[in-house]
């Protein structure tokens, strides 16, 4: 085979074949390593690095994204995390790298959505992240460098299946970029719009006040909805984002589904869930729905007793009260927007959500009303002029 091609198993479905990625002139800049991708774990590994490397450029920190169908469950820089922080990701018992921790962080997001993700790491991948990498249910992953001893842990991974790539750290793609759709060619220039210190410049509400971690968290909410499919909101708290809403066809949508995985990512460090009695042979994916089903206040098996399948006792689920009290707790959190807000609606929404930074383009007709909602709430608003749809 051609270090210039690369044949795959079969298209987007199995009946989608022959298939392939190819140089048109030159050579991949990425070699498999283990394992035999697919069209759609190659979507995701090259979408997933492009937004690491941005990540570790413009930060300066290791940095990990946990993707699946071409957009981020979870992304995270690699900063210190709180006990109850580890306990949630199901870290508390490990020795984690500054590689690992940012992964621990990403996965941890949305550990449902997670579940059969594909990693990227922009750092070489040390023994701390792939023993941790062994133990959740993962497809692939893609980084620039594997120590030794990490890429034999890897390989072993999936019965020796597991997805392993290496890239160029250094690749650069040209500048224009072509696809087919029907038959039909399109081509732009790459989007190679980097973030930059005056993207913060134009603040458009009463509160001006901008501390450098909120900077940072808008910074990576930004960067991230570079590579998520559009329409998208990202919600990012202490390096790491905690809600993506990704794909819809409205705003709203986009806000009201990311504000909900924010709010299951903080509620997961509820004491009561971190004392959940589950049972010593529960692995952690059946830890991970019981956790969603908890707390919906459902037993994942209804009528059936399902309870006493995962726990050593029933648990009695969070009321209403005790959720809203804790939910109480999020604030400072940075909120993202691809484009405009349309109308004041997703600030209302936001504002639940303990947000209180919020970075968008703007330019709807509607600005003013969005503007005169976030000075409501407190909120800080930032107007980049940058708009990020990914298609």
């Amino acid at each position: 085979m051609s270090s210039s091609e690369l044949v795959l198993r079969y298209g987007c479905n199995p009946h989608q074949v022959p298939a392939r990625v190819y140089m048109a002139d030159g050579e991949l800049p990425f070699r498999v390593l283990n394992g035999s991708p697919g069209y759609i774990n190659m979507l995701d590994a090259l979408n997933s690095w492009q937004l690491v490397k941005e990540l570790k450029h413009t930060l300066g920190l290791p940095a990990a994204a946990s993707f699946k169908h071409v957009s981020p469950s979870g992304s995270a820089v690699g900063l210190p995390m709180n006990r109850d922080l580890k306990k949630a990701c199901f870290v508390e018992d490990l020795e984690l790298s500054p590689l690992a921790v940012a992964y621990a962080r990403a996965r941890g997001v949305d550990r449902m959505s997670s579940f059969g993700d594909w990693a990227a790491l922009s750092d070489r991948v040390d023994l701390a992240t792939a023993r941790y990498i062994s133990k959740e249910v993962s497809d692939g992953v893609i980084a620039p460098d594997y120590d030794p001893e990490a890429l034999e842990i890897l390989r072993k991974k999936q019965g020796g299946r597991y997805k392993v790539l290496v890239i160029d750290p250094d690749y650069e793609p040209p500048l224009l970029e072509t696809r087919q759709i029907y038959g039909v060619t399109f081509e732009q220039h790459i989007h190679d719009r980097v973030v930059r210190a005056d993207d913060f410049d134009r603040i458009v509400t009463h509160n001006r006040n901008l501390p450098a971690t909120a900077r940072r968290d808008l910074i990576l909410a930004w960067i991230t909805l570079k590579y998520t499919q559009s329409n998208s909101v990202c919600f990012a708290y202490d390096g790491q984002t905690i809600g993506v809403g990704a794909g819809q066809q409205s705003r709203i949508h986009c806000t009201r589904l990311a504000a909900s995985k924010a709010e299951q990512w903080w509620l997961r460090q509820h004491p009561a869930v971190l004392g959940l009695p589950f049972r010593t042979d529960v692995g952690r994916p059946a830890r991970d729905n019981a956790i969603d089903q908890f707390l919906q206040g459902t037993d994942p098996m209804g009528d059936l007793g399902g309870w006493q399948e995962i726990f050593s006792e029933n648990p009695t689920p969070l009321d209403a009260g005790e959720i809203t009290s804790w939910l109480g707790g999020l604030s400072d959190v940075a909120l993202g927007s691809d484009a405009f807000f349309p109308f004041r609606d997703s600030i209302d929404r936001a504002a639940r959500t303990g947000v209180r930074y919020v970075l968008q383009p703007g330019g709807s007709n509607r600005d003013a009303e969005v503007i005169e909602a976030c000075d409501q709430y407190g909120m800080l608003m930032v107007f980049s002029g940058v708009r990020l749809f990914h298609h």
